[in-house]
């Protein structure tokens, strides 16, 4: 394999979370560079057609997205090597009936997403992107990507003068009171949410109305853009790199794949892992067994029992972001298992199954590590902590396929704005490409 370019690959991830402020931004831009590479968009409303060493993708529900580089063999023989990530990240929604008007201000209303650290969405510069579904030509609805892009919201903070013990009670935030952003002004005119939509689909070259509005997915993001910081530009700045630095560094994996393998090699980047992927297009869901049940009828040997084969000659990765041991709160890592940033990838454990490594697994990846020239890291969280979860044990459970959980380390995770290390870009590109030979 050709040596991968770390400032390349650190550069890419930025362009790829810059270009991904909601799933639905993160999937098209996917699948932007799926079709660039050669990869056919397959519909799971029709028939799939698919030939050995092919590569195909497929969405649903314009959130979650699977691509497969077809084997060589019968996939009953060679099985699947597949890695899973998660394009959703902790954010602020919009809710249906959103414009508040209260003590002068034009307000919108917003419901949590996840695990968010709402400390840090105050005094930002917030844009609004998603989905908008809207009344087409024909009288049907018709989904449609909006970015408005440029700062238009935020959510204040309260001046220390009437809170003065913040610095040393903490920060107490309701986040049905206190997280609620101000669009403008009462006095400077009329702040209405569908016109402004309505004029980000006619720049798009889409005609509407505001009442051809029929519902939306809209997501609050930063509008600061990715950085590169530290001394020698050793870290990365960026929001959403819980889970988008993992779904890039799948993807990257895969479209270096130069030819077909024997056995049949996937990604899928799952919504909904940051509420518990309890949804049609989340781990929990159906999606990946639909995939896989799909692409064997269509590739393997005809026998009944030819998915329970595939599935036995079967890996899967799950990759999502690693905690990196901070340094002003190193007392709360496991004394043993504290991932730095720039260590290289980390291999996640935990007995209570909240991730899906064992004995064996580990090993399968800690060799895929030493292939490619990268030593492992571990994380074990505190035995009297709890410990978050990835879409490893849920995909685990779902299929019977083996599992290990891996990730990047990092810091401020949950945050708007997180913190990685380039290095750890590279290295675990390089380790899933070995995982794809």
């Amino acid at each position: 394999m050709s040596p991968i370019d770390t400032d390349a690959t650190a550069k890419d991830l930025l362009a790829y979370i810059d270009a991904s402020p909601t799933p639905y931004h993160a999937v098209r831009e996917t699948a932007r560079r799926l079709s660039e590479q050669g990869y056919r968009a397959l519909d799971e409303r029709e028939p799939w057609t698919l030939q050995p060493g092919e590569r195909v993708y497929v969405t649903r529900a314009d959130t979650s997205i699977a691509a497969f580089h077809l084997g060589t063999a019968f996939v009953e023989r060679a099985g699947f090597r597949l890695v899973g990530s998660h394009t959703d990240s902790p954010n602020l929604r919009l809710k249906p009936n959103a414009a508040v008007s209260k003590q002068g201000y034009h307000q919108l209303g917003v419901e949590i997403y996840g695990g968010v650290l709402l400390s840090t969405w105050l005094d930002r510069d917030l844009s609004l992107a998603g989905r908008l579904v809207v009344l087409g030509a024909d009288g049907r609805p018709e989904g449609h990507l909006v970015d408005l892009r440029r700062p238009l919201l935020r959510v204040p903070n309260l001046a220390i003068h009437l809170n003065r013990t913040v610095n040393t009670d903490g920060l107490k935030l309701n986040a049905q009171d206190h997280m609620v952003p101000v669009l403008g002004l009462e006095s400077a005119g009329p702040a209405e949410l569908r016109s402004l939509l309505v004029r980000e689909l006619a720049g798009a070259g889409v005609r509407a109305e505001a009442g051809d509005i029929l519902g939306y997915d809209l997501c609050l993001y930063d509008t600061q853009p990715s950085t590169r910081s530290g001394a020698n530009g050793e870290f990365l700045h960026a929001p959403r790199l819980d889970n988008l630095a993992s779904c890039h560094s799948a993807l990257s994996a895969l479209l270096a794949m130069d030819k077909a393998r024997e056995a049949t090699c996937g990604v899928v980047l799952y919504d909904h892992e940051e509420v518990g992927s309890r949804s049609a297009q989340g781990a929990a869901g159906t999606f990946l067994r639909d995939c896989l049940e799909r692409i064997v009828l269509g590739h393997a040997d005809g026998r009944p029992d030819a998915f329970h084969r595939a599935i036995r000659h079967s890996y899967l990765v799950s990759a999502d972001m690693a905690h990196a041991v901070h340094p002003n709160y190193a007392a709360l890592h496991e004394p043993r298992h504290q991932p730095l940033m720039g260590g290289g990838p980390v291999i996640k454990s935990n007995v209570n199954q909240s991730y899906a490594t064992d004995g064996e697994t580990w090993a399968y990846f800690a060799a895929l590590c030493r292939e490619a020239g990268v030593t492992p890291q571990h994380f074990v969280t505190r035995t009297d902590l709890g410990c978050g979860s990835t879409i490893g044990p849920i995909t685990a459970a779902q299929l019977g396929i083996r599992t290990v959980d891996v990730g990047s380390p990092m810091l401020s995770m949950h945050s708007i704005r997180e913190l990685a290390a380039a290095a750890d870009v590279a290295a675990m590109v390089s380790v899933l490409r070995r995982f794809f030979t």
